[in-house]
């Protein structure tokens, strides 16, 4: 027999990637996360046929967004991103993010960082109450027992490298309060990156329920001018 959940999960996954899609306009510098979400993305934006130059978070990203005809330069040859759209793992009602299983988590923050509109896209199984274990980390392979020993609570993952070759684990302690968190995380040498995500870093969450999409607007986009409207 078919299993409608996933089927219902793969249809709210295209709801929302086809409404973020609606928000890009020609113009735009737009930057790619790398999870299934965003998969579902790429085509929904090369339908639109926009004048539009990308950065992707993932080299696979990358590879099919140009295979469907989108344009995608360097990272390095960017230092401002107009919309930044990428998925998420866990969704608090706080607004507080995992972001990670694709195991490029950080380079999906620096790519939402320089980015004036960081939209997250989502199926309605990633909203939950609160956080919860694990997070996705990112560690050097130097002094990684070590990193480890510090870091309490942690497994390596049976994955390849990040895209920049870092370890990918996950932090299975309990997350509590994800701001304390994030930053004893951040400040642990030999830690690159952790999945935990701001609210203050995302504009618009995109869920889809069924054939119709929640609207989270978390903040205006940062250096918005006064007369621009917050993302619908």
């Amino acid at each position: 027999m078919p299993d409608y959940g996933v089927v219902d999960r793969e249809r709210e996954k295209q709801v929302a990637a086809d409404a973020a899609a609606e928000l890009v306009r020609d113009g735009m510098a737009v930057g790619l996360g790398s999870g299934t979400t965003t998969e579902d993305l790429l085509p929904a934006l090369a339908r639109r046929r926009l004048s539009i130059r990308c950065v992707a978070a993932a080299p696979h990203i990358e590879r099919e967004a140009r295979q469907l005809g989108l344009i995608v330069d360097p990272f390095d040859s960017v230092d401002h991103l107009d919309i930044a759209i990428d998925g998420a793992d866990q969704i608090a009602d706080d607004g507080w993010l995992i972001k990670g299983g694709g195991a490029a988590h950080t380079r999906e923050k620096i790519v939402a960082a320089a980015a004036t509109e960081f939209v997250i896209i989502a199926d309605s199984t990633k909203s939950v109450p609160a956080l919860t274990p694990p997070v996705p980390v990112e560690l050097m392979r130097f002094g990684l027992a070590a990193t480890m020993r510090h870091l309490g609570p942690v497994t390596l993952r049976d994955v390849p490298p990040s895209p920049d070759g870092g370890v990918i684990a996950d932090y299975r302690g309990d997350v509590g309060d994800p701001a304390a968190l994030a930053d004893r995380l951040s400040a642990l040498p030999g830690l690159v990156g952790h999945g935990l995500f701001p609210p203050e870093m995302v504009t618009l969450v995109l869920i889809g329920r069924g054939e119709t999409v929640e609207r989270r607007n978390l903040r205006p986009a940062s250096g918005q001018p006064e007369n621009r409207p917050v993302l619908p």
